[in-house]
């Protein structure tokens, strides 16, 4: 595709990296920037900006913040009791959007994939096992809200091995979502369902 100004194809190259964009929905983005006042333009990067040299990532829970620890980790009605181990952010948010569960979080940043070269170690799963250790917030439960994956049940089978030593219990949301789905595109009732019914996890 030609484009009549070089700033414009630099410009669309750019946004059509982003994922689900492509080359004729970049354009047609570029081109509406182009046709609104400057100032919206400039609003954007410099949101864009900050969110990438401001952002933080919770010191407790490794949940997207603005300080050092995230809301949910900061909010003293959450059950602290509680911690609900998930794969990333996104299953975070599609959780909390259900409205079913007024515990705590923990965002592994991944799960284990030989693969792809991801192993226990390139995962947030030592500072998981300290919080279950520690004493000063006693943990009663570990709720394993990861996708039905072959990859997530072996993650899901590696934090029970870590954690067995603990007198807690090890639950797993129920198998609403389907064999091989992600958390992040269940509808909200099917999740909030799997949250709620949630059984003792019993590596298979």
């Amino acid at each position: 595709m030609e484009y009549p100004s070089e700033l414009i194809g630099k410009a669309v190259e750019e946004m059509a990296k982003l994922p689900g964009i492509g080359r004729k929905t970049a354009l047609r983005l570029v081109l509406h920037l182009l046709e609104k006042e400057e100032d919206a333009s400039l609003q954007l990067a410099e949101s864009i900006v900050q969110l990438r040299q401001q952002i933080q990532y919770c010191k407790k829970c490794h949940n997207i913040a603005d300080d050092d620890l995230c809301k949910i980790c900061s909010n003293t009605r959450r059950d602290g009791a509680t911690i609900c181990v998930v794969q990333d952010i996104r299953d975070v948010m599609a959780i909390e959007n259900t409205h079913q569960y007024n515990g705590l979080y923990h965002v592994l940043g991944g799960i284990i994939n030989p693969l792809e070269g991801v192993g226990p170690e390139q995962l947030n799963i030592a500072s998981l096992v300290a919080r279950a250790e520690s004493t000063e917030e006693p943990v009663k439960e570990i709720i394993l809200a990861l996708s039905a994956t072959m990859e997530a049940d072996t993650t899901a089978y590696y934090l029970t091995k870590k954690l067995k030593h603990l007198p807690l219990q090890i639950t797993s949301i129920a198998r609403g979502i389907p064999v091989g789905g992600e958390l992040e595109y269940a509808d909200e009732v099917t999740l909030g369902r799997s949250i709620s019914t949630r059984t003792t996890y019993r590596p298979g």
